[in-house]
């Protein structure tokens, strides 16, 4: 009861100050972050959470899944084939750059094995589609840039989840089937693709029709269909969300319309839940000191290992520089990132605390640095076009 009390506190603040939050630097993203870490162990004491705990992992994986469904709604799959040769930039090439220019920070300056500095790398080359949409929301934003930030955001939580439970498998000496992986991630976009399209199909052939109220429920109860039936099936709910996100877009802009209001609302309370829950589970006393090593591991990760990796990802895109400069730097870590890494910590791996802390230092740093500049880059682009022509394939 007492972090419900928290929480609806924090969010009443919130509300008073969302006007301001809009055309400043002040973020209700690092408001909520703030209230959980003055709530939690270190500072007050009132909200007391621990990592491997089930109700905290089940918050960040149903915020996550509700962040990817509601994106992946912005994109039909007209939109998806006429805007894939940025995305494709992303996910192909800065991806696995920054997988491995970040692999190769933790085993320089933090000392891991090689093993676990990869597995480190997959944990944070995501970006987080919930802070990514502060600036995907903005139309002073170029929509070229907003398409490639939101598409990459959808896709690159699911994708990296393959090569985190086959490194995790390895530091732990076991046997990884890794078609299980490859199938598990089909699955999830099967499952995304073919749930929405038959529940659709169903919902135009029946008879009754629903009413007002009860419209805006028809999308929402296809991605708690499409949530059920992946944990059942053990597939990728992170690609099914989005897959089944583009596949309503696509096949019912009306149901998409309809859902958009109600959508947005319920993960922005989701991710403002998360958000104070995340707060609260970095400040425990296990907690890492953060030592010169470590600080100088999130700079460089931050300033270095994306930006350096999409400044090649994109070279000849077609971006003007301004916008590479946005989308190299535009790499918030959040959700997927918090996922995985409570996803080592459950492992029971050797030195499955430290990357967790490791995660934890970065996800923070780059919550801060992040949701506090989507202002100032929005602001960057006023002025200029904001619907460009989209780069030719």
């Amino acid at each position: 009861m007492i972090a419900v009390l928290v929480f609806a506190s924090t969010l009443f603040l919130a509300v008073l100050l969302s006007g301001q939050a809009q055309r400043s630097v002040l973020s209700t993203a690092v408001l909520f972050l703030l209230a959980g870490f003055v709530a939690g162990d270190r500072i007050l004491g009132i909200v007391s959470l621990k990592p491997d705990n089930s109700v905290v992992a089940l918050l960040a994986e149903l915020t996550l899944f509700s962040v990817l469904f509601t994106d992946g709604m912005r994109l039909g799959l007209d939109d998806l084939a006429s805007a894939w040769s940025l995305p494709g930039r992303a996910l192909l090439l800065g991806m696995p750059l920054t997988l491995v220019s970040t692999a190769l920070l933790a085993r320089t300056l933090v000392g891991l094995s090689w093993t676990e500095s990869f597995l480190l790398g997959a944990v944070l080359s995501p970006t987080d589609p919930v802070l990514a949409a502060a600036i995907v929301g903005r139309e002073e934003v170029p929509k070229r840039l907003r398409q490639l930030l939101n598409v990459e955001s959808g896709l690159n939580d699911g994708l990296a989840l393959p090569v985190v439970v086959v490194l995790l498998g390895i530091i732990k000496a076991q046997q990884v089937n890794v078609g299980a992986v490859i199938g598990a991630a089909a699955l999830g976009v099967a499952l995304g693709v073919l749930v929405p399209w038959i529940a659709l199909l169903i919902g135009r052939n029946a008879l009754p029709t629903a009413t007002s109220i009860y419209e805006p429920f028809d999308a929402f109860a296809i991605g708690l269909l499409v949530l059920a039936l992946s944990w059942l099936m053990h597939a990728n709910e992170f690609l099914a969300a989005f897959a089944a996100g583009v596949t309503i877009a696509t096949v019912s802009p009306e149901a998409r319309d309809e859902f958009r209001v109600f959508g947005e609302r319920v993960t922005e309370l989701l991710k403002l839940a998360a958000l104070l829950v995340f707060g609260a589970l970095i400040s425990p006393g296990s907690f890492m000191e953060v030592d010169p090593q470590v600080v100088a591991f999130l700079v460089l990760v931050l300033l270095g290992a994306r930006p350096v990796a999409f400044g090649i990802a994109l070279l000849g895109s077609g971006l003007s520089w301004r916008e590479r400069v946005v989308a190299a730097w535009f790499g918030p870590k959040g959700f997927a990132s918090v996922v995985y890494g409570l996803y080592i910590l459950a492992s029971g791996a050797p030195d499955a605390r430290r990357l967790f802390n490791l995660t934890a230092v970065v996800v923070a740093g780059s919550i801060i640095a992040h949701s506090s500049t989507d202002v100032v880059v929005a602001r960057w682009f006023q002025g200029q076009e904001s619907e460009q022509p989209m780069v030719p394939e």
